[in-house]
């Protein structure tokens, strides 16, 4: 979009009218910016989402490793329910694992923290069943492909290493940052 490509203004098209980017749009978008990157590795996060964006992208590119990270939907669910945001910084706060020193409160500033309408439980629950039946099916085309590695388990450090030490079989130079 910002190098106003004809793919780009399209795409900027329908976002300024408060719309989803169609499919074909954003897939061409997406294949139109990997042909960038030449012969370099490159990870996509949340890209493809649906089967026939997974065909098209597997027409333009070669797909040699797709990864899942296979968390429980409650997990998910308890951590984006328990974010509040600074709405004037920004500053992310978690009850969980980085509450804010009082409950509600921005640290710095003292005004009083919001959750965001999509990190409220039936959003969220809402969201997690959407993807839930988009995401199944490319999980299983990949699968079906030979290219699917599943990571499951509840905690980054925990599922971080296992991850990092496939990613140096596939990319050796991968650092660990």
């Amino acid at each position: 979009m910002q190098k106003k490509t004809e793919i780009g203004i399209l795409a900027k098209s329908y976002i300024e009218q408060g719309q989803l980017v169609p499919d074909d749009v954003i897939t061409r978008l997406i294949v139109q910016e990997l042909t960038n990157f030449g012969d370099h590795n490159w990870l996509l996060d949340g890209f493809p989402r649906t089967v026939p964006q997974a065909q098209a992208l597997d027409k333009a590119h070669q797909i040699d490793t797709v990864i899942d990270l296979n968390v429980p939907f409650q997990t998910i669910k308890d951590r984006l329910t328990a974010r509040w945001i600074h709405a004037g910084s920004g500053r992310v706060y978690n009850t969980e694992f980085n509450p804010p020193k009082v409950s509600g409160i921005d640290d710095v500033t003292g005004e009083p923290l919001i959750q965001r309408e999509d990190d409220k439980p039936e959003t969220v629950t809402k969201r997690l069943t959407a993807y839930e039946e988009l995401t199944r099916p490319v999980l299983e085309y990949y699968k079906n492909k030979g290219v699917l590695e599943t990571f499951s388990g509840t905690e980054t450090n925990k599922i971080w290493p296992h991850v990092h030490s496939f990613l140096q079989t596939k990319v050796p130079d991968a650092s660990q940052e």
